[in-house]
């Protein structure tokens, strides 16, 4: 689009990372919301389905606590992730003006990377959406690979210790 209409290489990707922060802080804001004893909750009621505990939820929020800048900044250039680690910065009550700088500057870098992988390919761009497409496969692939992992474990765990 920076390349054969007026919009402005900077217009594209300022616009794309506004649109991205304001996502982003909209589900920061139901983080805060949904504080760590509704989510044990919901984890009580539902997580056997998913083979979710509690105390794998205080876990995982236990790492994200100690990486939260870095998970923030990060995360912003993996799909699926991206937008979930706004929950739980908003969880965390991690300052929400550091948040939005996080999620700004990590947005910014990979619509940068975006934006300037298409407008150096032209009238070729949609092979960043090919390479996009498989990058994103990729992600959905590891983390379900990850689960079903996870999943095995406790399950042949739980298993193993009966026996």
């Amino acid at each position: 689009m920076t390349t054969s209409t007026e919009l402005t290489f900077l217009g594209v990707v300022g616009t794309a990372t506004a649109g991205s922060v304001l996502g982003a802080a909209i589900l920061y804001k139901l983080g805060s919301v949904l504080n760590a004893k509704k989510l044990d909750a919901i984890i009580d009621s539902y997580g056997g389905i998913l083979g979710l505990k509690t105390g794998s939820l205080h876990k995982a929020f236990s790492l994200f606590r100690r990486y939260r800048y870095w998970a923030v900044f990060l995360c912003r250039m993996v799909p699926i992730i991206r937008s979930l680690i706004s929950i739980p910065a908003g969880m965390a009550k991690m300052k929400f003006h550091v948040f939005i700088l996080l999620t700004a500057a990590g947005t910014f870098i990979w619509n940068l990377i975006l934006v300037y992988a298409g407008a150096m390919l032209g009238e070729s761009w949609e092979e960043v959406l090919d390479f996009m497409n498989i990058y994103q496969e990729a992600t959905y692939l590891l983390l379900i690979l990850a689960g079903a992992a996870y999943w095995v474990y406790k399950v042949v765990g739980k298993k193993s210790k009966r026996s």
